[in-house]
């Protein structure tokens, strides 16, 4: 289903708009998502139609090989640090935006969860998610 998700920054200095239907939601274990959110893991709404993101404002970003070997690019304010967003070098359609910079996050309904080999045992997430010791493959 196809719809406007609209976000930004904590600061406001970004703001974002992305039409589409998501190809995935979910949640990331891996070590670079669990240090670069602070936290247990990060999550996701994937899209394949990165071309149709309109956005205000300039982003910082730095890139870095995951578990995969796949190089991936985080896009993240400037000036108050949130991350937004994640691109792929590899596969430009792609693009993955983290729900928390949404305007409204109520929509995410995570599927599954990756690299749950990385997981640590206090970072507890519904027992009902489908989890993959790494990244599933088609």
């Amino acid at each position: 289903m196809t719809q406007t998700y609209t976000g930004g920054c904590a600061c406001r200095s970004i703001r974002y708009e992305h039409s589409g239907a998501t190809v995935a939601e979910l949640l990331c274990q891996c070590q670079h998502c669990r240090q670069r959110s602070g936290t247990g893991h990060s999550a996701y709404l994937v899209f394949t139609n990165r071309a149709e993101m309109a956005m205000m404002g300039e982003v910082k970003t730095w890139n870095i090989a995951g578990d995969s070997g796949n190089e991936k690019q985080h896009a993240f304010c400037p000036t108050c640090g949130t991350p937004l967003f994640v691109t792929f070098p590899g596969n430009p359609a792609i693009l993955a935006i983290h729900p928390g910079s949404l305007d409204d996050p109520s929509p995410f309904a995570p599927q599954f969860v990756t690299y749950n080999m990385r997981g640590q045992v206090w970072d507890t997430l519904p027992p009902t998610l489908t989890t993959f010791e790494k990244m599933p493959t088609n």
